[in-house]
């Protein structure tokens, strides 16, 4: 009698144990939580079954006992098991996160385990990507805004140290001078405009824009230096285009921009087209020149802040222009793209709603 007794109970807890192993296969924690409540009820009234059943054949209260106890232990041995496959992804969770706070931001977290665990780890991985991202976009506005303030800076340096030296006149190097400071002028007001950008502090006179008045606008103050360089300079647009709702001196600083960046890439005798097209609540605005295009690594970082596509790093111009064009575009709800055109040449592009959007 003892020995089936002891025979129920250990199979009770075998029973238990292959069940906790199989509660681990579940993929959501919710189930493995359910799963782990239904057997907590099951195993204790198998036992009492199994109790029942020695206690009318065999009319032992020691064995009635042990097969009891053996079911309720199995039930707290799949719990504990459990738990412990639940707290180890958690684990490795906090570990990630511990290492990630301590500035090591190529740490991520094993994406292993139920699926709600397995969704806080994609989401810590995604959030320390975009975090290593923002600290290497800082680093790199760091060094390329100490490179474009240094230039002028030791430009205008070695200028002065010529004039107090006597090596050279004053009105010599006023001209340079002035030009020096303009350069540093515009490159700070730049980062001032980024900045006020980025903290949402940039007013937005947003109201219904004739688009045709303010591109005809753009096109009258580039006329001049398009022409000089024998470029044509034009704006096109199909049927009627409708109003939109913008600020309209900052949609002309976009197009500053990009009509400053196309006649700086265009080769005498091309072309630039300012070219509108309407679609159902938005209206696109191409500037399309015929020069040699943009490259892949161009089209995806030509509006990263102070990046240019020379390596030398040799372009005139701070770098700001296309960066402060794509924050000023999507600071109401655009968006602003570069690619190749079919014929040959960049298009650069950026929509603005409709007014009857």
């Amino acid at each position: 009698m003892i020995e089936l007794a002891i025979l129920l109970a250990l199979g009770t807890i075998a029973v238990g144990v292959v069940a906790a192993m199989l509660l681990r296969l579940l993929p959501a924690l919710r189930l493995q939580l359910a799963a782990l409540a239904l057997l907590a009820v099951i195993l204790p009234l198998a036992g009492v079954l199994a109790s029942g059943w020695v206690m009318f054949e065999m009319h032992a209260d020691t064995e009635v006992l042990a097969v009891s106890s053996a079911a309720a232990f199995s039930s707290v041995l799949a719990a504990l098991l459990l738990a412990r496959w639940i707290r180890e992804p958690l684990e490795r969770l906090r570990f990630a996160s511990a290492r990630f706070a301590a500035g090591d931001l190529s740490t991520r977290a094993s994406e292993r385990g139920p699926a709600e665990l397995a969704e806080v780890a994609h989401a810590f991985n995604a959030m320390a990507d975009s975090i290593e991202r923002l600290f290497e976009a800082r680093r790199e506005l760091v060094a390329w805004a100490s490179h474009d303030l240094r230039t002028p800076l030791a430009s205008m340096q070695a200028m002065i140290e010529a004039i107090d030296d006597g090596l050279a006149e004053p009105a010599e190097y006023m001209p340079s001078l002035g030009d020096q400071v303009r350069t540093l002028s515009g490159l700070v007001d730049g980062l001032f405009e980024l900045a006020r950008i980025d903290a949402g502090v940039l007013a937005h006179q947003i109201q219904e824009a004739d688009l045709e008045h303010v591109i005809g606008t753009c096109v009258r103050g580039f006329e001049a230096e398009a022409r000089a360089k024998r470029i044509r300079l034009e704006g096109r647009s199909g049927a009627e285009v409708p109003a939109v709702l913008c600020p309209p001196d900052q949609v002309q600083r976009v197009l500053y921009n990009l009509l400053a960046n196309a006649i700086r890439h265009t080769p005498p005798d091309g072309a630039i087209a300012i070219v509108v097209s309407t679609q159902q609540s938005d209206v696109t605005i191409a500037v399309e020149d015929t020069g040699s295009g943009v490259t892949a690594e161009a089209a995806e970082r030509m509006f990263d802040r102070f990046w240019r596509g020379d390596s030398a790093r040799t372009s005139p111009g701070s770098g700001l222009g296309l960066a402060i064009a794509r924050a000023l575009v999507e600071a109401h709800g655009g968006r602003i793209w570069a690619e190749n055109r079919s014929g040959g040449g960049a298009r650069v592009a950026f929509t603005l709603p409709t007014a009857a959007s």
